[in-house]
Parts: C-alpha cells; sequence; structure tokens
C-alpha cells in the first residue's frame, strides 16, 4: 500500500467513526405515543332494522389511560309511561318516561366480528345477547357514565348512557384484558337497548339472557332491554397511522427527537467530506513533490 493511501484511509475512518458514533449517541424517543382505535357502529341484524341507527366510536389509549367518545343515534329515546306496560316488561314503575338506558360495553377475547342472522340459535326472531357471545365475546369493559367501568357496571342502567341519541365522552383507567384484546383486534364496541317501535316482538316478552332482574321490579327484565342493538369491531385508527408531523413541519422519519439529531448527523457528514478532502489535497500534493 502506498504512502498516500495509508494516510487517507484511517483518515477517512476516523469520519465515518465519528458519524457513527454521534448517530448512536442520539437521543432515543422517550416514550411510545399513545395509540388509537376507532368503531363504526351498525345495526344488529334482526334486533335493529338496517339503517335505522348508527354510532361511532373514538379511543385513545394512553399506557393503561383510556379516552372514549362515543356518538350514537337513532336508538330507543324513552321508556314508556303506561306502568302497565312497564310491568310487562320487567321495568320498575319509577322509569316511566325516563330516557331509555342503553348500556354498552367493549367486548373482548371472542372472533372480535359482530354477530349475523345466525347467531339466532332458538329461532326466536331475536339475537340476545348471549347469543352474541361467539362473535364478540364477554363484557371486558363497561362505558359507565361514573363509579366503575368493569363487568360491576355492565348491567347497571343507573350508569347507562341514555336516550334515542347521545354523546359518551370519558377517560378512565383501562383492565389489562381489555387492553390485550384491543391490540390484538379481538375488541368489540356493543350498544344494548332495542327500540320498542321496530323490536322483533320476542323481544318484548322474553326474558333477557343474562338474568337481569332491575331494583323494584317483580319479574325479569324483557330481552329488549339487554339484547344488542348496535356493534362495531374496534380497529387501528388511521390517524395513528399517519406521521406526526406533514412535510413543511420535518415530520416523518427525518425529524428530530430533539432538534439535535439531524444537526449530529450533518456534522458526522462534515467530518467525512473532511477526511475525503484532506486525502485528495494530500495526493496532489505527494504528486507535485514527485
Amino acid at each position: 500500500m502506498s504512502k498516500i493511501s495509508r494516510f487517507a484511509v484511517p483518515f477517512a475512518a476516523a469520519g465515518i467513526a465519528a458519524l457513527t458514533g454521534l448517530a448512536l449517541t442520539a437521543p432515543a424517543s422517550a416514550a411510545a405515543e399513545p395509540a388509537s382505535y376507532q368503531a363504526t357502529l351498525a345495526a344488529v341484524p334482526l334486533n335493529t332494522p338496517d339503517g335505522a341507527a348508527s354510532g361511532t366510536v373514538m379511543l385513545t389509549l394512553d399506557g393503561d389511560q383510556a379516552t372514549v367518545t362515543e356518538t350514537v343515534t337513532g336508538l330507543a329515546d324513552k321508556l314508556p309511561t303506561d306502568t302497565k306496560t312497564l310491568a310487562a316488561l320487567g321495568i320498575p314503575a319509577g322509569f316511566a318516561g325516563a330516557p331509555f338506558p342503553h348500556v354498552n360495553h367493549i367486548h373482548i377475547a371472542g372472533q372480535g366480528t359482530c354477530p349475523t342472522a345466525s347467531a339466532d340459535a332458538n329461532g326466536d326472531g331475536v339475537i340476545s345477547t348471549v347469543e352474541g357471545h361467539d362473535a364478540y365475546g364477554m363484557i371486558g369493559t363497561t362505558f359507565s357514565t361514573k363509579g366503575a367501568t368493569d363487568t360491576s357496571t355492565a348491567t347497571d342502567v343507573t350508569v347507562a348512557p341514555g336516550g334515542g341519541s347521545f354523546t359518551y365522552k370519558r377517560t378512565f383507567t383501562m383492565n389489562a384484558d381489555t387492553i390485550a384484546s384491543i391490540k390484538a383486534g379481538t375488541a368489540v364496541v356493543v350498544v344494548h337497548g332495542l327500540n320498542p317501535a321496530t323490536a322483533p316482538k320476542a323481544s318484548l316478552s322474553t326474558p333477557n339472557s343474562l338474568n337481569v332482574t332491575l331494583p323494584g321490579a317483580d319479574k325479569k327484565l324483557a330481552l329488549i332491554g339487554t339484547a344488542p342493538a348496535l356493534c362495531g369491531p374496534l380497529q387501528a385508527s388511521q390517524m395513528s397511522a399517519m406521521p406526526s408531523g406533514g412535510a413543511n413541519t420535518g415530520g416523518g422519519s427525518m425529524a428530530a427527537s430533539d432538534g439535535n439529531t439531524m444537526e449530529y448527523a450533518l456534522g458526522g457528514l462534515a467530518l467525512v467530506a473532511a477526511a475525503g478532502a484532506g486525502a485528495v489535497a494530500l495526493r496532489r500534493r505527494r504528486t507535485s513533490e514527485n
């Protein structure tokens, strides 16, 4: 190897090593960003006429902190005012004329889907909550307006959102099982409670499949109160897949985590360029001397 090569190679290598070292020591992101998920709620076959009701759910997970925003429309609006009708449905007279309670949950560890008409195993023309379990799984989290958000409030109508149209928004600590199901793609949002005006006749006379009896009632709540009305799988939101910044803000993979990464990289490249320039100058000097 010539003297020129012996000088040039170590010099250039030093510049590359400097670049590599600076890149390796550049600050890394301190923590994972919150993940976003969404669900489009559609009518459950047999239970709700197609297109009669709908809804959307946006959910953000930041560690075990969940922020949920749910908007629905077209559901059962108010409970009957006639006490005889209420009694027949297993609803205490004290609920007369109140907003129709819609208990709703994130069901987990099922197939991650919503039931089809074939889920009506007993052929009574209505899909009960239990008949839908194969598709959407068991209850993991309850969208309660206050208090606990686990299964302890799953059928508590006093903390359920109510009315034909409503917006539910709450931030709470989510249990590990629900988080795991969401990340695995098997979580499904289900809104319960059918509209008496359009519900299958069997739902008005058949006891609910969860054995729920409301406080003060003489009989089990009718199937209309607990059967699934709307359903939608939770999926990773498209927004969560987008870069944190646009092209004009330096977003994406080229963005510096603390404003210094690009500076480090440019500094390293300058060292390499300087090494190359030094090698060329040395070669020219040696040539002129010879």
